[in-house]
């Protein structure tokens, strides 16, 4: 039997020993079964398909060296390369998968059939075939890492400006009163003016040249009480702005509070510096039920409904910028508390109408540290590369 007839007759069990092997990984260990295959099944039928097509010599060498014509299209290999470093493994386990369902394919092959005259040439152009698709699957994986590295990056800087925004405001708070020598007062100042312009620099230079998840550490917390501490600390930042808070119902959770006062606080700035906090209110509701804890900001101002999906968006900001908005910022606010959400397995939406802008995050009252999501917020789940 020849090497393409018996990948497409054997798909079961070569598929089966992939899984097996994949689950000796151990970022892969507690996976579902679905998303260890992902898009094995099609690159199995990418590389039989690939065996059944006739190729000259010239041919041959080309695809040896790497020298292959890009596909127009997402090929499979590059899907699972993409969908692997989703889940964080590392370069080498992922080579180590294809090392792996080469060697089983040709024991299975080997093992259930004799060699015939044909079998060197099979297993050449099967070697060919790992080999690219190999190479496709490495460049499409490093391409995803280094993506969410520069976000991760992005974020780090992004998330210093609150603390050095805090800084900031002491010294001059102390200028105010007098309460240190001017020398050292100066100092500060421009210790916090520099620390602002490094910022500035790693912002603009992640915006330019745009892993793995998020640790959270839950445990019980009543989000009502966290989200008012946080507006303590808001309204003080913001003395201009209104801000309204009202809790209600059961608001306790297992979650990890500091992630999500982080998020509260990005869709707060957001409503000042977005809004009109300065003719209405910005109004905070924690809300909960049965099954899941609703934190829902709104501000006065209006958004196109196609426009603010793509605001969770790294790197989208609004088309028409208000005059308090940042011009080095990454957009990534809203980014974030999507993903610390969905890192919770909650959500994160936003709807305007009627003049009304309103961002809710939904955080489950009970987390399941073991579920495996195959999407992007899985990337936050290790430190990255």
């Amino acid at each position: 039997m020849r090497l393409a007839t018996f990948i497409e007759a054997s798909r079961e069990p070569i598929l089966k020993a992939a899984a097996a092997y994949a689950r000796t990984i151990p970022a892969l260990s507690k996976t579902d079964e679905s998303v260890l295959r992902d898009h094995l099944p099609h690159l199995l039928a990418a590389i039989s398909a690939d065996l059944r097509t006739a190729q000259s010599r010239s041919e041959s060498i080309t695809k040896s060296l790497g020298d292959e014509p890009p596909a127009t299209a997402e090929t499979s290999a590059q899907t699972h390369g993409l969908l692997r470093a989703k889940l964080g493994i590392t370069i080498e386990e992922l080579v180590a998968e294809f090392r792996a369902m080469r060697s089983s394919i040709l024991r299975l092959w080997l093992e259930a059939h004799p060699a015939g005259v044909d079998a060197i040439e099979d297993i050449a152009r099967f070697n060919e075939a790992i080999d690219q698709a190999v190479a496709e699957s490495v460049q499409f994986f490093a391409q995803e890492r280094e993506r969410w590295r520069q976000i991760f990056l992005g974020i780090l800087g992004h998330d210093l400006r609150g603390p050095l925004t805090a800084i900031s405001l002491t010294v001059e708070l102390m200028r105010a009163r007098e309460s240190a020598p001017p020398a050292n007062i100066d100092l500060l100042s421009r210790g916090v003016k520099r620390m602002a312009s490094l910022l500035d620099s790693l912002l603009e230079y992640n915006r330019a040249g745009f892993a793995t998840g998020m640790a959270l550490q839950c445990k019980r917390v009543d989000l009502a009480v966290s989200c008012l501490e946080e507006i303590d600390l808001l309204r003080v930042a913001h003395p201009a702005a209104v801000i309204e808070f009202h809790a209600r119902g059961n608001t306790e959770a297992q979650a990890d509070a500091s992630r999500v006062r982080e998020a509260l606080s990005n869709l707060v700035s957001n409503a000042v510096k977005h809004g009109l906090p300065q003719q209405e209110p910005i109004v905070v509701d924690v809300t909960g039920d049965e099954t899941v804890v609703r934190i829902q900001v709104t501000n006065a101002g209006d958004i196109p409904p196609g426009e603010i999906e793509l605001l969770f968006e790294p790197l989208r900001q609004r088309e028409t910028l208000s005059p308090r908005a940042d011009r080095t910022h990454l957009g990534l606010g809203l980014f974030i508390v999507r993903q610390i959400a969905r890192a919770h397995h909650g959500d994160a939406v936003g709807t305007s109408s009627g003049g009304k802008v309103r961002f809710t995050v939904e955080i489950p009252k009970v987390f399941v540290p073991d579920k495996v999501e195959a999407s992007a917020s899985s990337l936050f789940s290790q430190s990255p590369p």
